[in-house]
């Protein structure tokens, strides 16, 4: 007899491999559809300012075990009141070499200046944006946490003059998420996981987010409060296959 555990895993592979996902890897929303999910390349809110390549729809993959793991930290996180939000999970290898590229352009960053408003775009390569990264295996995830009863954030708009993500969350771009003392992909110091620059409030809720993380075998990024990678021995291939909307 199957047990349900393993049937659970078939039907799930099965689902995967009818979706055109590379073996091993999963859609969140059919391992766990609570955990909330805003995409952020897959839009203008993000320090491009544009959609990154391979970003054809808003959609949260990992691999399998990662997927498992995320959810077992979002039923742990229930009984606080607090759950998750995704910012970034699987990401194509183009749109990381994407993201060099731009960080190389030369151009001026505009508005996207509010993602690093004490550093010169030129500087990011060093230890901001990465060429190749955890992400394109599928074992590395961007997220926050909201409180589970909560309204929506207001709609972002890319014309408007939002404050640098490190000043008050009401003058950033627009977000329900719980305020960390700065916004997500906030390239400055101040986002590092035990930074004393910010509030203690915000510190105590950086600290839940990396315990709770950790109790599953995830491990912090030390620049970014919310970079997490799966601690596993094979992380398997860096991929390059194409966000797709779930079908």
């Amino acid at each position: 007899m199957i047990r349900l555990g393993a049937l659970a895993l078939v039907l799930m592979s099965s689902h995967a491999l009818a979706q055109g996902l590379p073996a091993g890897f999963v859609y969140l929303r059919d391992v766990d559809p609570g955990i909330a999910q805003d995409i952020r390349y897959a839009g203008a809110d993000n320090f491009t300012g544009r959609p990154l390549p391979g970003y054809e729809a808003g959609e949260c993959i990992l691999r399998r075990d990662a997927a498992a793991a995320l959810k077992q930290v979002q039923a742990d996180l229930a009984p606080s009141g607090l759950a998750l939000k995704v910012y970034d999970c699987y990401r194509p290898v183009r749109a990381s070499y994407a993201m060099a590229r731009w960080a190389q352009d030369g151009r001026d960053g505009g508005r996207q200046k509010r993602f690093y408003p004490r550093l010169e775009k030129s500087t990011l390569l060093a230890g901001y944006i990465a060429s190749v990264s955890r992400h394109s295996t599928g074992t590395a995830v961007d997220l926050t946490l909201i409180e589970r009863a909560h309204g929506p954030a207001a709609t972002f708009d890319p014309s408007a003059s939002y404050g640098p993500c490190t000043g008050p969350a009401a003058q950033r771009a627009p977000d329900d998420s719980l305020d960390m003392g700065t916004g997500f992909d906030c390239l400055d110091v101040n986002s590092r996981p035990r930074s004393t620059a910010v509030s203690a409030e915000q510190q105590r809720r950086r600290a839940t987010l990396m315990a709770a993380m950790a109790k599953r075998g995830f491990q912090h990024y030390h620049r970014e409060w919310w970079h997490f990678t799966f601690a596993t021995p094979a992380p398997g291939p860096h991929q390059d296959f194409a966000i797709k909307a779930r079908r």
